[in-house]
């Protein structure tokens, strides 16, 4: 019925036009098929355009999703350069640091090769000398635990440090540098504080050398030695007779230290050892 009166205005039109009605019939029922193919396809156009217009979407979300990728893959390549810049710079920095150390490595070892030179050449020189003592020793005792005779081992346990302040560098303790070990003791102390001989005795070097600065060489007999470095000016020279407590020298910092104060070493037969091993604990 709802076709029929959907139908009615054409069939009046067409009986009025004086057509042939069976003609028309047929027409009308093209027409119908023609009319729902029609809505068909326009509704499949419709759901075109709606599948195009959520494509359209997913594929703006899609392009805001790789252009928020491509911001935090260029800050994240950003800062991954960043972070090579900075392992550069602290690779050079520690390469600087360890070409310095080095060289401070080959700059020690270099003083201290000159220093053990010159205490040699004192020493061939010295044995000569009548109680030298160089002469008289067959083989090399140990300072530290046994006295090996002679004036200048009635010190051995009353020895005082030739200037007062803090024992800040050990006999034996490792350098920050890596080198060997300390030959002597650092004592920190003021600039101009006086130095005074640990015992009598006569100097034997007295000059300013490269690492130990201003350099005072005491000898007391039996091939002992007393070193006295970095001072600020030296009160004695080569050839003058010292007494036990004689100011010989003025504390300084012209071996090269950061921080004013004495280098000190005592030496048997040409051999460091811990001057600590002989200094009263009053």
């Amino acid at each position: 019925m709802a076709e029929l009166s959907g139908r009615a205005p054409d069939v009046v039109r067409l009986a009025l036009s004086g057509e042939d009605l069976g003609d028309a019939a047929r027409k009308l029922h093209y027409l119908a098929y023609v009319s729902r193919d029609a809505a068909r396809v326009i509704e499949s156009q419709r759901a075109g355009l709606a599948e195009l217009a959520s494509l359209r979407e997913a594929s703006e979300g899609k392009a805001r999703e790789l252009a928020a990728i491509e911001i935090e893959s260029r800050s994240a390549r950003e800062q991954l350069l960043k972070e090579r810049r900075e392992q550069k710079r602290v690779f050079e920095r520690v390469s600087a640091e360890v070409r310095s150390t080095r060289r401070e490595m080959k700059v020690l070892q270099a003083d201290e090769a000159r220093l053990a030179r010159l205490v040699e050449e004192l020493g061939k020189l010295l044995a000569a000398r009548p109680g030298a003592g160089y002469g008289r020793v067959t083989t090399i005792p140990d300072p530290g635990s046994a006295s090996p005779g002679g004036n200048f081992s009635q010190f051995k346990g009353r020895l005082r440090l030739p200037v007062r302040g803090e024992l800040v560098g050990r006999y034996g303790a490792q350098r920050s540098t890596g080198t060997a070990s300390a030959k002597g003791v650092f004592i920190r102390a003021p600039e101009g504080e006086q130095v005074r001989a640990v015992a009598p005795g006569r100097v034997v070097y007295a000059d300013w050398m490269r690492g130990f600065g201003n350099l005072l060489i005491v000898d007391h007999g039996d091939a002992f030695l007393s070193i006295y470095g970095n001072n600020e000016s030296l009160l004695k020279q080569t050839g003058d007779a010292v007494m036990l407590g004689e100011a010989v020298a003025t504390v300084g910092q012209s071996g090269g230290n950061e921080e004013t104060g004495l280098y000190f070493e005592l030496r048997h037969l040409g051999r460091p050892f811990d001057p600590l091993s002989w200094v009263t604990s009053k």
